[in-house]
Formats: C-alpha cells, sequence, structure tokens
C-alpha cells in the first residue's frame, strides 16, 4: 500500500520515496530496481549525487512503465544559470519528463534557476517544482518573484527537530514538507530513545519503522535511504499500524529544537561552488 499527498497543483505523488544519496554503479542500479518491487513508487536523487545515470538504469531493470512511478531530482547550485542543465538531467535519467525537480540550495541565482523550473513546468518536463533547505525569507522571496508556487520543501525533519524553522510557513503557503534524513542521520540517541523502544515492541516493529511511521502521520513526505535491501525492504513496511494521538503526543515530548546539519558560510560557500560530477 502506498499513501498518495496531493501537492497544491492538484499532482499527486507518494508520501514513500527511496533515497539515493551516497550511493554508485551497480549497487544503486539494483537497489533502485529493488526498491520499486519492494514498496516504493517514489525514488529521489540529485544532480550533486552523482548517480542519476546509474538510478535511470535501475528504473529500467526494475522493468516498471514509466507511468507507474515517480522521480524525484535537484538540481546542482552550479548550473543554476545553465539553460541546458534540466534537458540534460532527463538524458542522464533516461525520461522525458520528472515528476518532481527542486532546488538543492539556497546559494548563486536560485531565482533565475526557479524560472528555469517553471519553463520546464509549463512544456510538461517537470510535474512539480519546488525547493530544498531555504528560509523562510528565502522561500518569500521565490513567492514574490516567481509565477508558480513552489509545491514542495524538502527539509532536515525527524523528532528531534520536526521542521520548526519552515513548518507553519509552509502550511500557510500549501507547500508540503518532505523530510531528508528522516531519522536523523541515523543517530543512535534518537533510535534508542524510550518512547521508540516500548512503541517498536508493542507494535512488533523496529524502532526505525515507529520514527518512519511518525512522518507519515505527521503529513511529511519523507526520502529514507539505505544500501541494505533488508533495510530498504523494511522501511516500506509501515502501513500495517497507526500511532494513538497520544503517541504522537508523547513523542512530541522529545523534540530537542535542534537540527543536526548547521549551515555556516563555509558550508554555503561549498555548496556555491561544488561542482557535480559530469561537470
Amino acid at each position: 500500500m502506498t499513501n498518495f499527498i496531493t501537492l497544491n497543483n492538484g499532482y499527486q505523488i507518494p508520501q514513500l520515496g527511496f533515497g539515493t544519496i551516497q550511493q554508485f554503479d551497480k549497487q544503486i542500479e539494483d537497489n533502485v530496481a529493488f526498491a520499486l518491487n519492494h514498496g516504493y513508487q517514489l525514488i529521489d536523487t540529485a544532480n550533486r549525487y552523482g548517480n542519476e545515470v546509474e538510478v535511470g538504469k535501475g528504473l529500467k531493470l526494475s522493468g516498471l512503465k514509466r507511468e507507474d512511478y515517480f522521480l524525484e531530482t535537484k538540481l546542482g547550485p552550479t548550473l543554476y544559470e545553465n539553460d541546458q542543465a534540466i534537458d540534460d538531467t532527463l538524458k542522464r535519467l533516461g525520461v522525458d519528463y520528472v515528476d518532481v525537480m527542486i532546488l538543492h540550495h539556497p546559494v548563486n541565482n536560485y531565482i533565475y534557476a526557479y524560472k528555469m523550473l517553471e519553463k520546464a513546468y509549463k512544456e510538461g518536463k517537470i510535474k512539480a517544482i519546488g525547493l530544498s533547505n531555504f528560509r523562510v525569507e528565502q522561500i518569500q522571496e521565490i513567492l514574490d518573484q516567481c509565477e508558480i508556487p513552489p509545491m514542495i520543501m524538502q527539509v532536515e525533519c525527524h523528532p528531534y527537530y520536526p521542521a520548526e524553522h519552515v513548518y507553519d510557513f509552509c502550511k500557510e503557503h500549501h507547500i508540503q514538507l518532505q523530510s531528508w534524513y528522516p531519522l536523523g542521520h541515523g543517530n543512535s540517541d534518537m533510535l534508542q530513545e524510550p518512547v521508540f523502544v516500548e512503541l517498536a515492541e508493542k507494535y512488533h516493529k523496529s524502532t526505525v519503522q515507529i520514527i518512519l511511521r511518525w512522518h507519515i502521520q505527521m503529513g511529511f513526505g519523507l526520502v529514507p535511504g539505505s544500501k541494505s535491501m533488508d533495510h530498504i525492504k523494511d522501511n516500506a513496511n509501515i502501513f500495517d499500524f497507526e500511532l494513538t494521538d497520544e503517541e504522537m503526543k508523547q513523542i512530541e515530548t522529545i523534540n530537542k529544537h535542534e537540527p543536526f546539519y548547521h549551515v555556516t558560510e563555509e558550508s554555503l560557500h561549498r555548496m556555491a561552488t561544488t561542482k557535480c560530477n559530469f561537470e
């Protein structure tokens, strides 16, 4: 079973996706094909991951028709003024369109890049457009200067830090939140929180599955990644139970109001200048 979420343009995408960061070569081809045949319908990648060609091969390997899966990728900041970047991305992936394309980081000329997304959206090459890692004032800048409001905001989000810095703003503007690193970089403190250990025992699930289920019930999209086929399969096995309202409230109490990933001048500079492997 797959839950779908409806974006502000009416387009529906699966709530759960498979993330492909730091996976390469034959491994990612096999894992993409495996994921699509074991509970996932959405694959998430990025120019910067350096694996779009292999992801494309994995899509073919799955044996599924194009209309039977969803594909999401992110435009790399060094390509924000490259008018060919979107067509080149489609070529690498071996598809005629992607379901979601988002700007990976709020650096360089992101207004120009967003307008490239809008153009490709109007041409049918992208079904939904969005942002990743943007601050509220930068999302506002996009809303002020662009024609088509973002449909998705991909952001660090997990029970220790439920996307607080953008949650209310995105809700108000009907922008769907999607969690990257939904397990908080696999943080062992979070995975061993007593509340998750108790719930895992109660529902005969792992603490990982409890956390992923929390995302589902919060209404977030999520793109957990794993290199292990067993984990890939387990991460999708979260639709046969439901946490109670009281249990969701219990989970609220472990919020640390602090992200794992801190943006610095140095990290922004790195995002702005690091080229993709095909450049």
